[in-house]
This record gives structure tokens, C-alpha cells and sequence, in this order.
């Protein structure tokens, strides 16, 4: 079985039951919904793994609004290292975020902690969907946490792109993954922004193809289905997005469990782009 500070990508509900208790293993619970912001937090303070803390998308995993940040804008460095230290989180903890069950805010958790150098985190998988269904424990505990000394955040920005940097990776002939949903890209519907379609150049891969039952499919299969987009680039030719800067990182999570690590990640996303109205907009299929 793999030690706690092993897990960089995934771990099973089995391998994190198992861990309960170690006082260098922090659990986030990262469940929201967009419909209903406070759901998650009242979903935690019902039932969460022992332990686990409640990271609030907005409040915790986001920042202040900038002229095409997007809905869910990336927090400031020190903003985000004052979060991390009032979850009591270190650099030396073993940190493991989760959700209700298909990862998708969970791996926005994964993604601000690895960008910020933090290389021993991992999220559920299966979330706490998976969790249940196995019988492992549950309670409303709130823990009480020993804020910890202020974590040094320093955030890859080679990796975090704006629109300006979007456009200039495209020309270049970069490859840009958007995770929304097939619909939403090709301009069918938009359930959430003000505008419809893609960033012109994107390819579309929603978030959902990297799962199979609930669960992430094998790393091999993923391997091979991101070798097949990136063809003769690697894993830096790559940008994903998606409608926040949120699903996006599900991408980002897939390629590192496949052994493809070093995207960017368009943090603005669809949203962002849509701000300014001069950003040209595509629907349709291609």
C-alpha cells in the first residue's frame, strides 16, 4: 500500500480510510453546487469524512474579480497561502480533497495547491459518493483546527495563462482542451454565461470522458486518450479550459495520473474570454 505522502493524483476511498487520524493527512471537502453556493458547506456540517475541513469554492479556491478573470477568478498568492494556513495545511502535510463524486471541485483544490508547489496532494476517487458505498465512517464533527504558520505561496504563472497568452498559444499552434460539455461548446446552450460558443481553435473534450463508472478511468487509458490529442506535442503544448478555471483542472488531474504533467490552465476560461466583447466567438462543431 502507498504511504500518504506518496499520493500525488488519486486515491482510493480504501487507501484514505485507512490513513484516518494521521495528524500529516488533511482532508478538504470541496462539495459545491452552482445552483445553490451554500449547498455544499450545509452538506459538510451534516455528514464529512472525520476530520475534514470545508473549502468553499468562492471563499476558499477563488479570489477577487479582475477585468477577465472569469466567474471563479484564481486567488492571489497570499490570499490563498492565508486559506491553506487556517485549514492548519503545511508543506509537509499530506493533503486529499474531495467531493460528492465526480471530482470536478476537488480538482480545482489539487490544482491551486500543485501550481502553488505543494506535491503531496491528492483527490478521491469517486468522491464521497464511493466513500458511502463502501460503509466507510461519516461524522458532523466539526474539527477543530490550529491554524498553522503562514504558507509560503508562489504559483507556477508559467503555467497560468490569460486570454493574451490563450491567443499567442493558439497561433503558435498549441492545442486548447475544453472541458464544458459537448453542447456548450458547440454554442447548443448556455445554462450559466451570457454568451455561447467556444474560444475559436479550441478542441473540445469535456471533463466527464476522463471517468468510467464514477471513478477515473485507468491511467493507461488515459495516456493513451490524451496521446491521441496531443500527437507530436507534449503535455506543455497543452491549455485546457472550461466555463471558470473549475472543470478544467479535472483535465489537468487526468494528465498527471497518466503521467503527462506540465499544462497550462486558462484561468479566466469561457467566462473570462466572454468579458471582452472585441474576443471573437465560435459555435458549431470545429
Amino acid at each position: 500500500m502507498s504511504r500518504s505522502t506518496d499520493w500525488t493524483t488519486l486515491v482510493s476511498p480504501a487507501e484514505l480510510a485507512a490513513r484516518l487520524g494521521d495528524p500529516m493527512l488533511v482532508v478538504l471537502d470541496a462539495r459545491f453546487s452552482l445552483a445553490d453556493p451554500a449547498a455544499g458547506e450545509a452538506a459538510w456540517r451534516e455528514a464529512h469524512i472525520p476530520g475534514a475541513r470545508y473549502a468553499h469554492l468562492d471563499r476558499d479556491l477563488s479570489g477577487a474579480h479582475t477585468p477577465g478573470a472569469g466567474r471563479h477568478p484564481w486567488p492571489e498568492a497570499a490570499d490563498f497561502g492565508r486559506s491553506l494556513a487556517a485549514f492548519g495545511i503545511t508543506r509537509e502535510h499530506q493533503v486529499v480533497a474531495c467531493d460528492e463524486s465526480d471530482g470536478a471541485f476537488a480538482a480545482r483544490a489539487w490544482c491551486l495547491l500543485r501550481m502553488a508547489g505543494h506535491a503531496r496532494v491528492a483527490v478521491l476517487d469517486g468522491g464521497l459518493a464511493a466513500w458511502r458505498a463502501q460503509g466507510l465512517p461519516l461524522d458532523a464533527e466539526v474539527p477543530a483546527v490550529s491554524p498553522a504558520v503562514p504558507y509560503p505561496v508562489d504559483f507556477d504563472r508559467a503555467r497560468l495563462f490569460d486570454a493574451a497568452r490563450v491567443q499567442a498559444h493558439l497561433d503558435d499552434g498549441g492545442l486548447l482542451l475544453d472541458a464544458r460539455g459537448g453542447e456548450r461548446y458547440r454554442g447548443e446552450v448556455e445554462p450559466i454565461d451570457a454568451r455561447a460558443g467556444h474560444v475559436p481553435g479550441a478542441t473540445s473534450r469535456p471533463f466527464a470522458c476522463n471517468l468510467e463508472a464514477g471513478r477515473f478511468k485507468p491511467r493507461e487509458t488515459l495516456a493513451g486518450e490524451f496521446d491521441a490529442l496531443l500527437g507530436e506535442g507534449g503535455p506543455s503544448q497543452v491549455v485546457v479550459m472550461c466555463g471558470s478555471g473549475v472543470t478544467a483542472c479535472h483535465h489537468l488531474l487526468a494528465m498527471a495520473h497518466a503521467g503527462l504533467e506540465g499544462a497550462g490552465l486558462y484561468t479566466g476560461s469561457w467566462s473570462g474570454w466572454i468579458e471582452d466583447p472585441r474576443h471573437p466567438v465560435a459555435t458549431g462543431a470545429g
